[in-house]
């Protein structure tokens, strides 16, 4: 890969390598790496003949994993946008904290979902908005772009449209009449907001160049070649593009090495999982312990040909050690956990295959450095726990709009502080300990929520659960341990002894509660923030 490419460039390239081969499926419909490239270059020609968009103007992109997803993404890049991947399921004032913050001067969103996304545009001031429906692009009975088949003006407002917006397939049908002229942008700059609370506060921009994403490419790309064969990837994609993990993986790396990604649009069900996928040789998973979870108790999932499946990886929240030995124990693969932030496009560590090592995050990937501090900001040796600080090209320019937010995270000379309590082992290999700020202390004893969720969740009788730190008269803080039980038959005095044997006095939970569910975020991450 040449390091002074930009996304544009990448992808026509990657297109032209790949053209046959197939890209992106989702809900029973594929398209090649030629489809793609001529969809995306339908809508940059729209958006640059239909609208005032000029490069650098920011499109908001709300949707879920649809085929529509990558060709609105690639065209909205060939036209000099950037990207602001936004969550379609946000409430109306997060969309439009998101919208003003960005500037976002375009949106493309689901119909169904446009009602709150309409109000929040207005509220923004977005000029363009654009709505597709999930079959959209089966509509247009896709065959080398054969779009003679819709009259632009036949294709002009679906039915479920709403008032004031353009059919997305309408943009692409006018889209093909019309040249595109691919804008010949610079490697530094801003290819996508990507929006992350961040270490404190309000939601953020992080600042991700084309030079910073296509660098995080290359290093992921090298650092697990066996994963990334070229042509012969079939990964499945429950993870959201619009969510940083997703959208690396699934448009960048895979999509560089000429891979098939298997769109799922609604992860939570865990049955509409195992059909999406039943009909592919599957080479590639990567998910979240909850997802892992819920897809080791489906019957339907249990029951799919792993055969194919090669490798697993995992991030975004800690990988349990049950979870870890039920999907070994069912795909007969072991889980590569990784780690990564929105901040670093996303991926800073890995574990390597062969090499895996359970309980850690792996090793960081190439051109990528590591250090641990203290409070004072004194380095510390292997072995000891502080907070983590990272360099490497993959790190954002910085918080879009927020000089102040940026200085308290990222140093003059590259260092970025990550918020998480890390130990870097003698070895090499990265243990992540927990977040600072879910740290619990308890009679001055530092406590790790995910140590203690780690060993509840081995109890046969706990399906989910979550420790926070709660005030408490004598020790300052005591630990609460959130249960979502496995059956009726839970036990509260079974799990506190099973605890007891398991862990010192003062990590111990001084209240156990059940709950039928716990919050979680757009990827299924448990928000223990929501819980305390």
């Amino acid at each position: 890969m040449n390091k002074d490419w930009t996304l544009p460039e990448m992808f026509r390239w990657a297109c032209g390598r790949h053209a046959c081969r197939p890209a992106f499926t989702c809900l029973g419909k594929t398209i090649s790496y030629r489809e793609l490239e001529q969809l995306s270059e339908a809508f940059c020609a729209w958006l640059q003949h239909h609208t005032s968009l000029q490069p650098g103007d920011r499109i908001a992109i709300a949707l879920p994993n649809l085929l529509q997803y990558p060709v609105a993404v690639f065209g909205a890049l060939r036209a000099g946008l950037v990207i602001v991947n936004t969550n379609p399921l946000y409430t109306e004032r997060e969309l439009q904290h998101q919208f003003s913050d960005a500037g976002a001067k375009a949106l493309l969103t689901l119909d169904s979902l446009a009602g709150k996304a309409l109000a929040a545009a207005a509220q923004a001031g977005i000029e363009t908005v654009l709505t597709t429906a999930p079959l959209d692009l089966h509509r247009l009975g896709l065959h080398d772009l054969d779009l003679q088949q819709l009259s632009p003006e036949g294709a002009a407002v679906s039915a479920s449209a709403p008032v004031g917006t353009v059919s997305f397939r309408h943009a692409l049908v006018q889209g093909r009449a019309l040249s595109a002229s691919e804008v010949q942008g610079h490697p530094d700059d801003i290819a996508a907001l990507q929006y992350t609370g961040g270490t404190t506060g309000v939601a953020k921009g992080a600042m991700l160049s084309h030079r910073g994403l296509l660098a995080n490419v290359r290093q992921v790309t090298t650092h697990a070649a066996e994963s990334f064969l070229e042509g012969e990837e079939v990964y499945v994609a429950p993870l959201p593009l619009y969510h940083i993990y997703a959208f690396n993986l699934n448009c960048l790396c895979l999509v560089y090495r000429g891979g098939l990604s298997l769109l799922i649009p609604n992860p939570r069900d865990p049955q509409s999982v195992a059909d999406a996928i039943r009909p592919f040789p599957f080479t590639g998973f990567v998910g979240i312990n909850t997802l892992f979870n819920s897809l080791c108790r489906t019957p339907a999932f249990r029951e799919l040909d792993f055969s194919h499946l090669r490798h697993t990886s995992s991030g975004g929240m800690a990988l349990t050690a049950e979870i870890a030995r039920e999907w070994q124990a069912l795909t007969g693969i072991e889980i590569g956990e990784g780690y990564g932030m929105t901040e670093t496009s996303p991926v800073i560590s890995s574990n390597p295959r062969p090499g895996i090592q359970a309980g850690t995050v792996g090793l960081p990937i190439p051109d990528t450095e590591l250090r641990v501090i203290d409070g004072e900001g004194n380095v510390l040796p292997a072995g000891e726990p502080g907070e983590l600080c990272v360099r490497g090209p993959q790190v954002m320019a910085g918080y879009w709009g927020r000089p102040e937010a940026t200085a308290e995270v990222l140093s003059a000379d590259g260092w970025l502080r990550t918020g998480d309590v890390a130990v870097i082992q003698p070895d090499g290999y990265l243990r992540i300990v927990d977040r600072i700020k879910d740290m619990i202390v308890v009679s001055g004893f530092n406590v790790y929520p995910t140590e203690i969720e780690d060993v509840a969740s081995s109890h046969a009788q706990v399906m989910e659960c979550a420790a926070i730190g709660v005030p408490d008269a004598r020790t300052g803080e005591a630990v609460k341990l959130l249960v979502v039980p496995a059956g009726t038959d839970f036990d509260t005095g079974a799990l506190a002894g099973y605890l007891r044997e398991r862990l010192t006095g003062y990590k111990l939970p001084a209240l156990i509660e059940v709950r039928e569910s716990l919050p979680k975020s757009n990827v299924g991450k448990i928000l223990r923030r929501e819980l305390q």
